[in-house]
Parts: C-alpha cells; sequence; structure tokens
C-alpha cells in the first residue's frame, strides 16, 4: 500500500508541474514579438497509478510534466509556403514592370515618344513650306535626332534595368546557398538534442523562419522522415532525415546541402540582339549542371527575374531544319514576317533535336515580300555527317524560349518600330537630291554601325529572278550574307541602342533632299519628297498594323496589362497570406491575453498544490506530535 507520506510525493508533483507551466508562460510572454517564434505548450500526463493490496485496488500518484513542444501545424506552413512563392513572384514582377511602365510614360514631367513623334512631323510641316530656309531646316533635323536620342536612352534604361535584376539574380543565389548551409547545421543540433530525449523547439522555429524566407525565392518542397533502427523498427531514435527540395531539385539532404553558382554566359550563348554582356545563368557549384530557375509551375522571385530579364514573349526564331552538314544548318517554316523582326545576336546558340550548336555567322534569303524564307547558319565547329543526316525534319529555335514580355521583348519592339520608320524613311530620301544636286543618301543610320560591321557585315544579293508579261526580268528575292569583306546598308544592324542621323547631315543641313533630280530644277522650294514623308506620321503601316504614331499605344498597353496582372495577383496573393497567417497563427501564434489567461489558471493551480502540501503538513504534524501510545 502507499507510504503514509504519500500525499507530499502526490502535491509536489502538481507544484513541480505547475512551476513548469508558469515557466513555459514567461517563456511565451518574453518571445510574443519574436520573429517566427511558436507557442510552447507543456504536455502532461496523470503519472502511472500505484497498485495497492485494498479495496479499490490502485491509487493515482500525481501529474507528470512529459514534455514541452512547440505549437505548430505542418500543413498551415506548406499552404503558407506555397503562397509565398506565388506572391513574391507577382511582387517582384510589379516592382519591375513599374519601372518600364515608368520609362514609357508621358506626363507633364516627363517628355515622352508621342511629344517627340508629333513635334519632328510639325517641323516637317513647316519644312514643306520653306524647304530652302536653312533655320527650318536644322529645326526639322534637330527634332529627327531628338527622336533618336529618345530611343537611345530608353534602350539605356532598359539595359541598366536589365544589368540591375542580372545583379540581384546573383544576391538571390548567395540567399540560396545562405539558407541551405544554416539548415543543413540547424538540421545537425536539432537531431543531436531530440536523439537525447529532448525536443529543440527554438531551433525548429529558426528552422522554419528559414524555409518561409526561401519559399520567397523558389518553390519549396519539404521532407522530414523519422530515422529508424534497423534492429528494432518500433523504436523511437529521436533523430529526422530532413530534405528540402527548389523548383524541383534538392538542395538539402539533412546534414549534407548543395550549393548554386552563377556562371556567365560567353559570347556565343547571348539569347537576344541587345541583350547585355555577362548575363548570369544558375548551375549547380558540383557539376556544372544547370538550374531550371524557370520551372513551368510555380514561381518565386528567382522565377520572376529570369521572365522580366530574359522575356521574349515566345518570340525568337522557330523553325524547321531543311538540311545540314558538317558547318552549316539551314532552316525553313520560319515565324517571321517581315526581315526587321529578326532579334537574334550576331554570335549565338541553336537548339535543335535537344542538342545545342554554336553559331558565329547567318545567311537568310527573302521573298520578294520581303519575308524570310530560308536562314543558314555558320557553326562554330563542325559536326559528324551523321549528326547532320539526323537534323533534317528537326524543330528548330534560336536562343532560349521565354514565354513573357520582358526586357528583350520591348527593345525587339523598339528595334521593329526604327527599322520600319528608318526604312520607309531612307527609302524616300535616297530617291531625292540635296540642295546641291547631289544624290542623297540615307537619313537614319546606326551609330556604331562600323563597330558591329568589323567581323560581320551584311551583303545583299538577287537569289532568283523572273519575267513578268513584257518579258523584263524582276527580282523575286534576296539573299544577306555575313562577310567580313563586304559591307552594304542592312537594318538588322539598327537597333534601339545605336539609332541615330548621318553626322554629313547632322553637321550640313542641305544634305537633306526635299525633292527628286527630276524636280530640282523647280528650284529650292520643291518639296514633294517632304510629302510622301508626312505619310509615315500616320497613314504608312509601320508597326503592327498600324501608323508610326500608334507605337507607344501598342507598347503601352502592352506594360499596361503586365502590369495590372500583376497588381491583381499581388493583390490576391496578399489576402490569402494574411488568411492563412491567421490560420496559422491561431495554432501557433503567441497571444497576449491567452497568456495572462494561463498564468492565472497555472497560478491558482500552483496554489491549490502549495495548500496541498499545507494540509498534509498539519495532518502529519497531528498524526506525530499529538498521536502516541
Amino acid at each position: 500500500m502507499a507510504s503514509t507520506f504519500f500525499g507530499l510525493t502526490i502535491a509536489s508533483s502538481g507544484l513541480n508541474t505547475s512551476q513548469a507551466q508558469i515557466n513555459t508562460t514567461a517563456n511565451n510572454i518574453s518571445n510574443v514579438n519574436t520573429e517566427g517564434y511558436s507557442k510552447q505548450v507543456v504536455n502532461t500526463v496523470a503519472s502511472s497509478a500505484l497498485r495497492c493490496y485494498a479495496s479499490w485496488g490502485t491509487t493515482g500518484t500525481g501529474v507528470e510534466a512529459q514534455s514541452v513542444t512547440q505549437r505548430r501545424d505542418l500543413y498551415y506552413d506548406e499552404k503558407y509556403w506555397n503562397n509565398q512563392t506565388s506572391l513574391g513572384f507577382y511582387t517582384k514582377k510589379e516592382y519591375y514592370m513599374n519601372q518600364i511602365q515608368d520609362y514609357f510614360n508621358e506626363n507633364n514631367s516627363n517628355t515622352g515618344f508621342t511629344t517627340i513623334y508629333t513635334k519632328m512631323f510639325n517641323a516637317m510641316s513647316t519644312m514643306q513650306g520653306s524647304p530652302g530656309d536653312d533655320t527650318v531646316r536644322k529645326q526639322f533635323i534637330s527634332s529627327a535626332k531628338q527622336l533618336t536620342e529618345y530611343f537611345n536612352q530608353l534602350s539605356t534604361k532598359l539595359s541598366d534595368l536589365q544589368n540591375s535584376i542580372n545583379d540581384e539574380i546573383k544576391t538571390a543565389v548567395d540567399d540560396i546557398n545562405s539558407v541551405a548551409e544554416k539548415v543543413a547545421i540547424l538540421n545537425k543540433q536539432i537531431n543531436v538534442i531530440e536523439q537525447g530525449g529532448g525536443h529543440a523547439n527554438e531551433l525548429r522555429d529558426q528552422r522554419a523562419l528559414l524555409i518561409d524566407k526561401l519559399s520567397e525565392i523558389v518553390d519549396v518542397d519539404v521532407k522530414e522522415v523519422d530515422v529508424k533502427n534497423s534492429n528494432n523498427p518500433d523504436m523511437y531514435t529521436g533523430a529526422t532525415y530532413y530534405y528540402v527540395y527548389i523548383n524541383g531539385q534538392q538542395l538539402v539532404d539533412t546534414y549534407e546541402y548543395n550549393t548554386l553558382a552563377v556562371k556567365s554566359r560567353s559570347n556565343e550563348q547571348y539569347f537576344n540582339q541587345s541583350d547585355i554582356e555577362g548575363l548570369y545563368d544558375i548551375v549547380w557549384a558540383k557539376d556544372g549542371d544547370k538550374f531550371n530557375a524557370t520551372p513551368s509551375t510555380g514561381g518565386g522571385e528567382l522565377k520572376a527575374m529570369f521572365e522580366v530579364r530574359d522575356g521574349n514573349n515566345n518570340e525568337n526564331i522557330h523553325a524547321t531544319v531543311s538540311t545540314a552538314s558538317a558547318n552549316t544548318i539551314t532552316i525553313t517554316n520560319l515565324n517571321l514576317t517581315e526581315v526587321n523582326e529578326l532579334n537574334m545576336p550576331l554570335k549565338g546558340q541553336i537548339q535543335t533535336n535537344n542538342k545545342l550548336f554554336s553559331y558565329n555567322g547567318f545567311s537568310f534569303e527573302t521573298d520578294s515580300n520581303g519575308k524570310v524564307t530560308s536562314m543558314t547558319f555558320n557553326l562554330t565547329e563542325p559536326i559528324s555527317n551523321d549528326t547532320a543526316t539526323s537534323l533534317a525534319g528537326k524543330s528548330f529555335q534560336v536562343g532560349d524560349d521565354v514565354d513573357y514580355m520582358g526586357i528583350p521583348y520591348y527593345q525587339n519592339q523598339m528595334n521593329l518600330f526604327l527599322r520600319n520608320f528608318c526604312e520607309q524613311f531612307n527609302l524616300i530620301e535616297e530617291s531625292g537630291v540635296d540642295l546641291d544636286g547631289n544624290d542623297m543618301g540615307a537619313f537614319f543610320v546606326a551609330k556604331d554601325k562600323i563597330d558591329l560591321s568589323v567581323e560581320h557585315d551584311m551583303t545583299e544579293t538577287k537569289t532568283d529572278t523572273s519575267t513578268d508579261a513584257s518579258g523584263n526580268e524582276i527580282s523575286v528575292g534576296k539573299t544577306f550574307t555575313y562577310d567580313a569583306d563586304n559591307t552594304s546598308e542592312t537594318y538588322y544592324l539598327l537597333t534601339a541602342a545605336n539609332a541615330t542621323i548621318a553626322k554629313a547631315t547632322d553637321k550640313d543641313s542641305r544634305i537633306f533632299a526635299t525633292t527628286t533630280a527630276e524636280n530640282y530644277t523647280s528650284g529650292v522650294d520643291a518639296a514633294d519628297l517632304v510629302v510622301q514623308l508626312q505619310k509615315l506620321q500616320s497613314k504608312e503601316n509601320l508597326f503592327r498594323g498600324g501608323g508610326g504614331d500608334a507605337f507607344l499605344q501598342c507598347i503601352y498597353a502592352d506594360i499596361t496589362v503586365d502590369t495590372q496582372e500583376c497588381q491583381i495577383f499581388t493583390k490576391n496573393f496578399e489576402n490569402i497570406q494574411t488568411s492563412i497567417s491567421k490560420q496559422r497563427m491561431s495554432i501557433s501564434g503567441v497571444d497576449e491575453d491567452e497568456e495572462a489567461l494561463d498564468l492565472v489558471k497555472f497560478q491558482n493551480a500552483y496554489n491549490l498544490a502549495s495548500k496541498c502540501i499545507s494540509v498534509f503538513s498539519e495532518i502529519y504534524d497531528r498524526l506525530i506530535l499529538n498521536t502516541g501510545v
């Protein structure tokens, strides 16, 4: 049967347990503002009953504080991580798209395309009335130069933003590596504590907080599996395997972790013509294999950065391999409607049949409407005959394929507008003569065309001829080829970054054609070419089925749609985050009012246990001092 003094043991167990509960409540209150802290509770159970040889059989032995654990629900953690990935993706996109929108926006403090474009044609209209007036001619030439400088500056801003995103990608990689290292260290510390029978609550909170941070950058999946004793599978070891996956690829394996590294693209790995040098790709440091930063599902800030930095809206070249030889690959069935849509770099990579090939030059053929009918790429390294034969009929693309309207897309849209506009403008100008009666050359040119053409100049030749009904020979196609020994004008080399007006015309306003040689005898006031040039303002089809004045409307519509989409989804995921956070905190969060009530509850329990000891003290005092034989 139980000892005479057994009551003290029972009361003391209640006293000790209440003390542990009060201490744990004090710890919760102290960490009420600690980020990532989870509410801790003392888990209590009734102590094992004592068998006694009496009619009631057993008697209670008090209470036992079994463990102190955190209150956390993995279900809400996973919901939170998934939402954070989507929220990080759209928040980061919105941040960049707002900047791009500001670049193209026109307001009182920002003179934009429409103002400059209209100003140029107003100056042209003035010149129509006085084509021989040197002051009027200079005003027009100045406004035309201002238009090219607008595109130069806009292209520079987009390139600077691309460079800024590139640097931020490296920072994100460093953050991922830092989290991976810290999680692996925490895994070891947690297992050491919990194998000894404890519960590493604070360390688990730190680890979960790191996963919270990681989930904003990339898509995260976490698995924790108990370690089994191979000799006794039912035995609890206390240790766990902890795995972390990002974008479906393993980052952490308990105590081991993989690291990522950034690798600058070489000159032959550019995807788009206007890309800056040194763009980063992400690889695994251990083997150099490419890390998939833009999975088809999921999100995260890293994916948003790559899409905005590399997004070409699927408008890189897609085609079919026609023929291939040891040094060349020829393609047909291109997705181009005109030559000016070309957005490929001078040197780069092509992909076909799941293989990458580098090229250092190319040529293309067009039909009479300017549509590209075929292209031939000069390979950097020869391929075998078997490989060449196997490529025929395979799908083909140039560079990477990013289905988002990012910086390369807007750069290419500006290039496309300028090429179409400058080509039509120059065609009219080249048909005329200047004030001295000399043949007029191109008015709009690429200011660094000479630099671009040192190794890659373009020659233009007829590729096929036919005859009309009268038997006269007509050209139905052209071939453009890069050749270091020849030069000729090509609008592929003209971009928003290098467009300008010819230096000779800029220095001497007389070198600008307002009339043709046939009408030159009419004198310096002849302006028949100016009349044709004015049609380019809105009447000629120059950009996406509309006139030149529709350029900004089209571009701004693209930007606005993407920006509004980001704003809408950001708001939606912020609302979801608020809802999930409330559900999460309802379980793991520390509530001051709840802790205050717990303090009162545990204090009362402590006082009652103390009262029990006081009562037993009086009983034993009576028994020992006042009861005797």
